[in-house]
Order: structure tokens, then sequence, then C-alpha cells
């Protein structure tokens, strides 16, 4: 009884003794939420509109902030270096249809994913021949971030929330707003996904798809490069925010792999859950560091039972 009592009533027990400490526990899940969800995104778009799964897109985070890094550490000023960045972002996704998806179209899509892996290990090699493979630091500052914190006393108690991270929430909120106003309401948003949802269809009516790769790919890159901004600002930026960027894996099988709202929804419920094992029962019970492995045992459960996702599409073929 003791042990069944300190699994499943004491961790709530202490978050109603000492709400101040929860409401910290949310918001530091929510913001890394916040930060899943914009790599699933990337995930998200690219596969909607190719139906291949991108598996370069964590590498791409890296490459954009070290790229922002590297060209202000040349002298390049933050506010001219964040539209070069997305100039490079541009090149790469015009290179990546142009020499490697375009010899590739109607192979098979395990040939378009491996492809993807040959970008990961060609940008790997290619960043850290350029901008080497020491850690560097976000230009956070520069880029008019600000960088002070804010303190509440929530119920008596203490709340502490770093600026940077609200920038980042702020951030993120504008981005999916803008992603889903262009998908939606543009020529070019509604092209993507009807390239999606028949891609035969869409190319009997003309719609370019070298086109709309470079735009997926561009717009890819662009998530890339927020998200490098805000990991960074977190985190530092070094080739180590590839291993954090695959953290958006469990969304995607918790979301579904077609879904911008499953992206969102299932980033911020891995972001948030995630920290809340961690505290209240990965610490105590397990020695901590839950956090590395949580996500992805909680996308199996779920997979187990809605394989296709929480808010994927159940695809039924007649045979």
């Amino acid at each position: 009884m003791d042990t069944l009592y300190t699994v499943f009533v004491d961790p709530f027990v202490q978050m109603a003794a000492a709400p101040d400490f929860l409401m910290q526990v949310l918001w530091e899940g929510l913001v890394s939420g916040v930060l899943y969800a914009l790599i699933a995104l990337g995930f998200v778009l690219i596969f909607k509109s190719s139906r291949i799964f991108n598996f370069a897109q964590g590498i791409m985070v890296v490459f954009a902030a070290l790229t922002l890094v590297g060209l202000h550490e040349n002298g390049v000023p933050a506010w001219a270096a964040v539209p070069l960045t997305l100039l490079v972002m541009y090149c790469l996704a015009f290179g990546i249809e142009r020499v490697v998806l375009r010899p590739l179209i109607n192979q098979p899509d395990i040939v378009l994913f491996m492809a993807t892996i040959g970008v990961t290990l060609f940008l790997i090699g290619f960043g850290e021949f350029v901008f080497g493979g020491e850690n560097k630091v976000m230009i956070t500052e520069q880029l008019g971030i600000p960088v002070g914190s804010l303190e509440f006393e929530p119920f008596g108690g203490f709340l502490l929330i770093e600026e940077k991270d609200v920038t980042a929430v702020a951030l993120a909120i504008l981005l999916v707003v803008g992603l889903l106003t262009f998908l939606n309401k543009s020529s070019m948003g509604r092209a993507i996904r009807a390239l999606g949802d028949d891609h035969q269809a869409a190319l009997s009516v003309g719609i370019s798809l070298s086109t709309i790769w470079v735009l997926v790919w561009f717009i890819a890159g662009v998530i890339a490069l927020v998200t490098g901004i805000v990991w960074g600002a977190r985190a530092g930026v070094s080739f180590a925010l590839e291993v954090i960027a695959y953290k958006a894996l469990p969304v995607l099988m918790l979301g579904g792999l077609e879904s911008v709202s499953g992206a969102i929804i299932g980033g911020l419920a891995i972001g948030i859950l995630e920290k809340l094992f961690e505290i209240y029962w990965g610490q105590p019970f397990l020695g901590g560091n839950t956090e590395t492995w949580f996500a992805f045992i909680f996308a199996l459960i779920v997979l187990l039972f809605r394989p296709q996702g929480l808010f994927g599409e159940k695809i039924i073929e007649r045979i």
C-alpha cells in the first residue's frame, strides 16, 4: 500500500501543496514542447507535400544556427546575418531539389529516405569543414532577444520566467500562424496541400513538382533557422542540437506524420508530460534523466492503440 500511495497519490499531493512550483514545471515543459512542435512542423511540411520523411531536418537546425553565428563572427551585423542565412537556406533547398530529389523522381520512398540521410551526412561534414566542430554562443542579444527574467509570486510562492523563453514562445506562435495562413490562404499553399492529397491529380493540373519541393524545403529551412535561434539561445550552438531535434520523432508518432495540428498539440503534450514525469516520478523513483527516454516510451504506448497517431489519417485499402 505504501508503494501505491508513493507512486499514485504522493506526486499529486506535492503538486497541490506547492502550486507555484507546479506552474514553474508546467512553464518549462510548455517551452520545451513549443520547440519540439517547431521541429516536428519541418518534418510534417515536407512529408505532406512529397511523402518524403526528411531525416535531415535535425541537421538543418544545426546548419542554420551555425551559418547565422558564423556570418556574425566574420563581421556581418546580426540584422544582415538573418536574411543572408535565409538566402543560404534557399540555396540549400534549391540544391537539394536539383541534385538529390529531381534525379530520384518516381523512385521508391525508401530511396528518397536514404537520400535525406545522405543530405544529413553531407551537411555534418560540410558544416564542420566551414564552421568547425567547437561549440558556439548564439548571438542572442545582437538579435534583440531579451536575456533578463521576470519574477512572480503566485499563491504566495515564487515563479521565474526567462524573457528569452517568452520570446521563443511568441516567435513560435507567429511562425505557426504565418505557416497556417500561407497553407490555407495562398495559391502556393493550396498547391502544397493538393500535392499532398493526390500527387498525380496535382501534377495533371499543372502544379510544378520542382517548384513546390524547393518551396517546402525552403520553408523547412526557415523553421530550422527559428528553431536554431531559440534552441541555441537556451543550450548554445553545436552539433548536439541535432540530437535534441530528434526529440521531434515521438511528437510525430504521437500527433501523426501528416498533421500540422498534430505536430503542435503532440509537441506541447510531450514537452509538458516529460517535464512533469521527470520532476514528480523520475527523480524520486528512477534517479532522474527520464527526459531522454520518456517521450519515446509514451509515443510507443500510444501507437499500440492508434498506429497512425492521434491526428493521423487512418488509411484503408481494398484488396
